[in-house]
């Protein structure tokens, strides 16, 4: 009776326990307007695909916009920029709203304890997450739900290191923003983001091969790996190019935010999760790049989630069925 919520820049992840295990709801965080008409409505519906309508408009939501992004050749409209609310999307909240009430659904009983996840300030952005926290906990709250909010890193801490006592270092690398909490026994010591993550590589790959965004998002997703060579100018290559920058960029903040601290003596393994985690050969590049930089705390372990698309909301709910008390699923 317990749930936990991931509300992310590419995906929105619900995680709630079943029997002994925990299921997941996930769908994609952006839309696509078409002008409606009745044939357009008929396509819709034979089609089955989640939309909804608001004056003369249908707003396709989820997976099925980046579907009919191809198809129309129109790319998607994202309700989310750097891991909060665009403030460049009038229909942000509208949409956003939408898709949380379809993942989630009503509690089952009033004030359901919910845990949801955000980002914590960026530090080479001058944003403040506030607004985006504060909304999303309201709209939670209006569902019914008794919400709580943790940052992104820590739920990867509690979704990943429950065997090392909650003591580590909980790196999220998403498509809007990369979020990282190092936390002794549960407890944050440095909580930060960065503004780069899945959604800067493709720009930057779009932009030096002349493909779409959408298009890079495609072949990244679907056979990219890190552990290939690739011919120069190829999008691979570029992809290639991007990841290690984006790594070399985690680990140089990671080092500087903890020499603005004095952590405590310990061992600190590191989880690594979040969606742009996912070409094979990503958690060898990171060691790679991690033992270069010589941190000055001691690295007992590098892992992958082993679901790193589903780590986030897993810790939430984590976070949920402690404060519950009811058992954890291993």
């Amino acid at each position: 009776m317990a749930k936990g919520l991931d509300v992310g820049t590419m995906n929105i992840v619900c995680a709630e326990k079943e029997a002994d295990t925990i299921v997941f709801t996930q769908q994609r965080n952006a839309f696509l307007e078409l002008d409606a008409s009745e044939l357009t409505k008929s396509m819709l519906d034979a089609a089955r695909v989640l939309y909804v309508q608001k004056d003369d408009k249908f707003y396709i939501l989820g997976d099925d916009a980046f579907k009919f992004a191809n198809v129309f050749k129109r790319p998607v409209r994202r309700p989310m920029k750097h891991g909060i609310i665009s403030p460049e999307e009038k229909e942000s909240i509208p949409i956003i709203k939408l898709l949380i009430e379809r993942i989630l659904g009503a509690p089952s009983k009033y004030n359901e304890i919910l845990y949801m996840s955000s980002p914590a300030d960026p530090i080479d952005l001058n944003v403040n997450v506030l607004y985006h926290k504060k909304t999303m906990e309201a709209l939670t709250k209006r569902l019914g739900y008794e919400t709580y909010v943790i940052d992104e890193g820590l739920a990867v801490v509690y979704s990943e290191l429950s065997k090392y006592g909650f003591t580590g270092i909980g790196i999220s690398i998403g498509a809007g923003l990369t979020n990282v909490t190092v936390a002794y026994m549960a407890t944050p010591v440095v909580s930060f983001s960065i503004a780069k993550g899945g959604d800067w590589i493709d720009e930057q790959v779009a932009i030096a091969t002349g493909l779409t965004k959408e298009r890079v998002t495609a072949i990244k997703e679907r056979e990219f790996s890190l552990e290939q060579e690739f011919e120069l100018g190829s999008v691979e290559g570029a992809l290639s190019i991007y990841y290690d920058a984006l790594i070399t960029y985690i680990v140089q903040n990671l080092k500087r935010k903890l020499a603005e601290v004095t952590p405590p003596e310990a061992e600190f393994p590191i989880a690594i999760a979040g969606g742009s985690t996912k070409p094979k050969g990503f958690l060898e590049l990171f060691e790679r790049r991690l033992t270069e930089a010589k941190l000055p705390i001691d690295i007992s372990k590098i892992k992958m989630a082993q679901e790193p698309l589903y780590s986030v909301a897993r810790g939430c709910l984590i976070a949920a069925l402690t404060r519950e008390g009811s058992e954890v699923p291993e």
